[in-house]
């Protein structure tokens, strides 16, 4: 699962880094694949084959010294890809303010890291002693500065949610949520930093808890930041689905009307077998097949006259005009030239494209139960 997920980030980091090589006088497009880099980057650093690799090569404590540095890094290029879509006037001077404090706080880090034995800053948060200050120090500055960027990103966040509409609106909500609640988690690690640097204990069930609201809220920011894009995509999945079906429910009628007007399909833009998958290739030919029913169907009109002389056939039911249908078809084959001039067919009452390709369904799944 760690290989798949490894996969997709990196799938993500590319993307990324390709829209910014497109744009790359584009500052909050620059800032979005910085921070995906960067947290990229941190997540082999945090898996225990690559916090194993990079202690034994360097020292113990080294691999959570660099993914601390990369998770700022993270923060602060989320904070800039605000900043930058604000596109105020102070926006590059506040970057590169933040850009000075994140640097201060690394800096900090780094020399409170390497002052300490390494075996001293060995193990995790919930077994390092915060007895020593150095090792308090990395943590609470680490957490204090995660928490005030991801607070601000948050409250960002919340800001353009109340501007948008849905379902832009509650991707952000719930984005602003999940980075609200990593706020006031990192806010609490802060404070039991600060409890055990004075010689308390913090029960093992209260930084259990912390724990999982700390993975629940990046969750929901994951959640957050895809939900819009999701459920676009999850719509176009629907609508690809249901044009493939529609193309295939329209065959028959399809069928019988260019076998008598061969002249009337039209000349596909590709062949190839990826075409008839891809979105845009799926639709290209609902569409076409929908011109080519109605273009035969106006050049087969004449020949459904009955034998009466009743022309009215916007009141036939599917069944019936299919039935005419045939005749017609069988009528043409013979070379007889057409008795009179067109007449509208299988017109829906509604005016609307989705109504006209119901009706034309109706026809053809009535030409498919009479074959």
């Amino acid at each position: 699962m760690s290989g798949i997920l490894l996969l997709i980030i990196a799938a993500a980091v590319v993307w990324r880094l390709y829209l910014w090589s497109r744009a790359s006088r584009d500052a909050p497009t620059r800032s979005v694949a910085l921070c995906l880099l960067s947290a990229g980057l941190s997540y082999p650093v945090a898996m225990p084959g690559g916090t194993t690799g990079i202690d034994t090569v360097a020292g113990h404590g080294t691999a959570k010294l660099i993914q601390n540095v990369l998770l700022l890094l993270t923060v602060y290029f989320l904070m800039c890809f605000y900043l930058y879509s604000a596109d105020a006037p102070a926006a590059r001077r506040r970057a590169r303010w933040e850009a000075a404090v994140v640097s201060a706080v690394t800096v900090a880090i780094i020399l409170a890291a390497v002052t300490v034995p390494h075996e001293d800053f060995a193990g995790s948060f919930s077994t390092a002693d915060m007895t020593i200050p150095q090792i308090a120090f990395f943590y609470a500055g680490a957490g204090l500065y995660l928490m005030y960027a991801l607070g601000a990103a948050g409250r960002w966040t919340a800001r353009y949610a109340r501007m948008s509409s849905r379902p832009h609106a509650t991707g952000l909500w719930m984005t602003a949520i999940g980075l609200g609640a990593m706020a006031v988690a990192c806010a609490v690690r802060a404070v039991f930093v600060a409890v055990r640097w004075s010689g308390g204990t913090v029960p093992d069930r209260l930084t259990a808890g912390v724990a999982f609201w700390l993975v629940a809220s990046i969750l929901l920011f994951v959640a957050g930041i895809t939900y819009s894009a999701s459920r676009s995509r999850i719509t176009a999945i629907r609508l690809w689905l249901r044009r493939r079906r529609d193309h295939r429910r329209l065959s028959p009628l399809w069928q019988l009307l260019t076998d008598v007007y061969p002249e009337n399909e039209l000349r596909p833009a590709s062949r190839r077998l990826w075409d008839r998958w891809r979105a845009r290739g799926v639709h290209r030919r609902y569409h076409r097949r929908i011109v080519e029913c109605r273009d035969g169907l106006v050049d087969i009109s004449p020949y459904l006259v009955d034998e009466d002389g009743d022309a009215d056939l916007l009141s036939l039911e599917p069944a019936e005009l299919a039935s005419r249908l045939r005749r017609a078809a069988d009528t043409i084959r013979q070379g007889s030239p057409a008795p009179g001039q067109a007449v509208p067919l299988a017109v829906p009452k509604e005016d609307d494209r989705e109504a006209d390709v119901r009706q034309l369904i109706a026809v053809s799944e009535a030409l498919r139960l009479t074959a």
